[in-house]
């Protein structure tokens, strides 16, 4: 059997591949089983922060494998200490809880919302509100939080106590807190799987506002968003606001699985011995790799990503075929006027790996990746719009 008929036989089909193979890479290039080159768009879906086969990421990965790969939550260890430090010293955040994926990450973000507004206010305050186009995650009550109704469909009945508002529609929100007893209203500040959106800065600044003033806490899901992805290292900090508790995975380990919950000053105590667990999360290679990645998003590699973020819009402005050029730096959209998978495969032929999010192009590269293969797939990308 090839890997295509073994991957049909005996994996689920719960994917819908392109037809290629990957079998290695270095940087921003990929090679597939047939030996053909690819310019990397995707970086994993914004996993592989700094490509693939990274040095320094290696040798973090391998110095710690040599060392112990996995001691369990019951005992101290250097690793997941010094990356939650790194994350405090670098959000102003209080504490961190680590877990294995961005599900799980939102998961703890609502315990904590849901057992800080039972501590204050009373168990009826269980409500959170999301917004209409978010997206938060596979797991039951991650699906209930995201509001995108066809996620929905299949897997009733759903976790309760999730409402949705408009974006950029504050009279929503609020029209919402005043019908119902809430705990926390969670953002993302780009819409990633819901089209590579980013929300209005007076809205989220006028958001945070409000329910900071009613004492309802602000969540930000920096799942895809985060770990310099957008010019910041953290998305909220391009509008000036300071959530209370924020969410993250994806690029923060470079590539091996990873979950963390940032908890603000409100709620760094909330969760007490045995409130949350989990067996792997903060996995002491995982957390090896994370410090290895945060150490190095640093001012001067996010102003390279705000550099580079800028040159794809104004390639991509008023273009050929491109309608829309939506997001915020290394995260962007493409509205085109064909259908997004027939320039997704067109991409593929001519040696691109670009993705989807609903009707547009979705591009989420290395931080790293070099200005001339940033340049060779832009002018590819253009090339597969028209």
């Amino acid at each position: 059997m090839n890997i295509f008929e073994e991957d049909k036989e005996f994996i689920a089909g719960t994917y819908n591949r392109f037809p290629v193979a990957i079998v290695s890479g270095k940087g921003s290039l990929l090679t597939d089983i047939d030996g053909k080159n690819y310019i990397d768009m995707g970086a994993g879906i914004a996993v592989n922060s700094f490509g693939a086969a990274d040095e320094k990421w290696q040798e973090a990965v391998i110095q710690q494998i040599k060392k112990v790969q996995h001691t369990s939550n019951l005992y101290y260890s250097e690793p997941p200490a010094r990356l939650a430090h790194m994350l405090c010293d670098r959000t102003g955040m209080k504490k961190v809880f680590f877990s294995n994926s961005g599900a799980e990450a939102n998961e703890c973000a609502f315990k904590v919302a849901r057992k800080y507004a039972a501590d204050r206010k009373g168990p009826e305050y269980f409500n959170i509100i999301t917004l209409k186009n978010s997206f938060h995650g596979r797991t039951l009550t991650c699906l209930s939080a995201t509001g995108q109704e066809h996620y929905h469909e299949l897997f009733q009945p759903l976790t309760p106590g999730f409402l949705h508002a408009e974006a950029n529609n504050l009279d929503d929100v609020k029209n919402l807190i005043a019908n119902n007893k809430t705990a926390a209203v969670m953002i993302e500040c780009v819409q990633g799987e819901g089209g590579v959106v980013a929300l209005d800065a007076d809205y989220v600044k006028a958001l945070a506002d409000f329910v900071k003033a009613n004492d309802i806490l602000l969540v930000v899901d920096e799942v895809q968003t985060g770990n310099g992805r957008s010019g910041k290292l953290y998305s909220y900090m391009n509008f000036d606001i300071q959530p209370d508790v924020v969410s993250t995975a994806k690029g923060l380990a470079g590539g091996l699985p990873i979950g963390a919950t940032l908890l603000g000053e409100k709620v760094q105590n909330v969760l007490g011995a045995g409130d949350n667990g989990s067996t792997f999360g903060g996995n002491l290679v995982s957390c090896a790799a994370g410090v290895s990645i945060l150490e190095r998003i640093d001012e001067n590699l996010l102003s390279e990503v705000r550099a580079k973020s800028k040159f794809l819009f104004d390639e991509f402005s008023n273009s050929e075929g491109i309608e829309a050029v939506t997001g915020m730096g290394l995260m962007i959209g493409l509205k085109t006027t064909k259908p997004a998978s027939e320039v997704v495969k067109k991409c593929i032929e001519k040696g691109v790996l670009c993705l989807t999010a609903k009707d547009r192009i979705r591009l989420l590269p290395a931080l790293n990746i070099p200005m001339e293969l940033l340049e060779k797939a832009a002018k590819i990308i253009k090339e597969c719009c028209k």
